[in-house]
This record gives C-alpha cells, sequence and structure tokens, in this order.
C-alpha cells in the first residue's frame, strides 16, 4: 500500500520533470535547434498535426533551420503555423522548403528568457511539492484508519521526503542548464 503510493507519487513527479522539459524547449536561445519546432500544430486533413510528423527539419548553419514538407502543398501551411505558434520566428518560404532564421538576443531578451525559465523550474518544484503533500495526506489517511503505525508513517513521509528532494535537485540541475545556454553568447 506505502509502495503503491511511493510509486504513484514518483511517477507523477516524473512527468512533471518531463512537463519541465517541454516548457525549456519553447523557450528558444540564439542557436537553431529542431526541438524549437516542437510545439508547432499544422492542420492537416482537419487534424492538427505536429510539424515534426510532416516535414524533415535541419539545422542549416547555427541560426537557421530549414524545414522541408513530404507534401509540396503544405508549404503555406507549414509557413503560416510556424508564425501563429508564437516563438518570435519569421520563417520565409522559397517554393520548395521554409528557412527559419533565429533572431540574436540581445542582452534584454536573454535576461527575459532566464526569468521565464526560472517561472517554469518554481512551477516545477511547486508540482513535485505539491505530490509530496499528497503522499504524505494519504499516509495519514492510512493511519486513521489504522491501516499503518506511525512509525511506518513515518518512514513512508521520509521515503517521499528522500525523492522529493531527489526531483527538485532534478528541476535545478535542468534549469542551471537552460541558464547557462541561454547566458552564454
Amino acid at each position: 500500500m506505502i509502495d503503491d503510493i511511493i510509486k504513484d507519487a514518483e511517477h507523477r513527479m516524473e512527468k512533471s520533470l518531463s512537463a519541465l522539459e517541454t516548457a525549456f524547449k519553447k523557450i528558444r536561445t540564439g542557436r537553431a535547434h529542431p526541438s524549437i519546432l516542437d510545439t508547432v500544430m499544422v492542420p492537416y486533413y482537419g487534424a492538427e498535426t505536429p510539424l515534426s510528423q510532416l516535414a524533415n527539419i535541419t539545422v542549416e548553419d547555427g541560426r537557421c533551420l530549414v524545414v522541408v514538407p513530404w507534401e509540396r502543398p503544405l508549404i503555406s501551411e507549414v509557413e503560416r503555423s510556424i508564425m501563429k505558434a508564437d516563438l518570435g520566428l519569421n520563417p520565409t518560404n522559397n517554393g520548395e522548403s521554409i528557412r527559419v532564421p533565429m533572431p540574436a538576443l540581445t542582452e534584454e531578451t536573454r535576461r527575459e528568457y532566464t526569468k521565464q525559465a526560472k517561472a517554469e523550474a518554481e512551477n516545477a518544484r511547486v508540482a513535485v511539492r505539491n505530490i509530496r503533500r499528497d503522499a504524505n495526506g494519504d499516509f495519514k489517511d492510512l493511519l486513521k484508519e489504522k491501516m499503518i503505525s506511525e512509525d511506518e508513517q513515518r518512514r513512508a513521509e521520509d521515503r517521499i521526503q528522500k525523492l522529493t528532494d531527489k526531483y527538485i535537485a532534478a528541476v535545478d540541475s535542468s534549469y542551471g542548464v537552460k541558464e547557462a545556454d541561454l547566458l552564454s553568447m
């Protein structure tokens, strides 16, 4: 019973960490990387489809992505979707492919993106702590129902705390990497 609660908490904490990584991908750095376009959805035969499933995305040089749709009629839709994605990118269409130049980041925009990354990291920390709170509440409920002893509750809470510390450290590490990436020239 205790192990089930801990496994569920760990699974939910893992999801919080992966959600943070997804949020960090949306925050662009000065370098071109195909993952910047991971969130772009393109209308394809009536369904919103991820761009990566409809086109080949490559890095032409350090500051430019090239998107080559597998079906030529999709070029204008892909271009429109990249603009609508609100990533601060301005794609250009040459008829066969779409070039997406990465604008150079000013010091001010780097600071803004760093603040945004810090806020995302804090949201992830709060999510992990909320999961800990939920698990500890479950342990208290089990104690009230006399399904576990106080010692078992205390040991379970210690295990959840160690798990929480592990995931908070992972969030901090991930944020440190993103911050260094954003602030590097």
